[in-house]
């Protein structure tokens, strides 16, 4: 299992950053995958996830601002995230559901 989670990086608040991960073999179409995030000092939370069949759910923090997709072509899973703030703040991992995998997150710093 390989998960490499990429595009992290500074963005003003109000920004947006698209979030990509890029896995191994088919494991995007036959899992359940999910966006995570880890702040300083907080425990990891999930932030989206979609299922194999396309359902989506999504943290109440972030809802109506990311959107979680999946290209299984590409074998590759996105976090869209607009209209960020500070508290968005965090490194993100990627991870499918029910593996016990955690791939190198991301860091997203978000300024006032």
């Amino acid at each position: 299992v390989q998960l490499q989670a990429s595009g992290g990086g500074l963005v003003q608040a109000g920004g947006s950053l698209r979030l990509s991960c890029a896995a191994s073999g088919s494991i995007i179409s036959a899992n359940r995958m999910a966006w995570y995030r880890q702040a300083p000092g907080n425990q990891r939370e999930l932030v989206a996830s979609i299922t194999s069949g396309g359902s989506i759910l999504y943290a109440g923090s972030v809802k109506g601002r990311f959107t979680i997709s999946r290209d299984n072509a590409k074998n590759t899973v996105y976090l869209q995230m607009n209209s960020q703030k500070p508290e968005d703040t965090a490194v993100y991992y990627c991870k499918a559901v029910g593996i016990n995998y955690w791939g190198q997150g991301t860091q997203v710093t978000v300024s006032s």
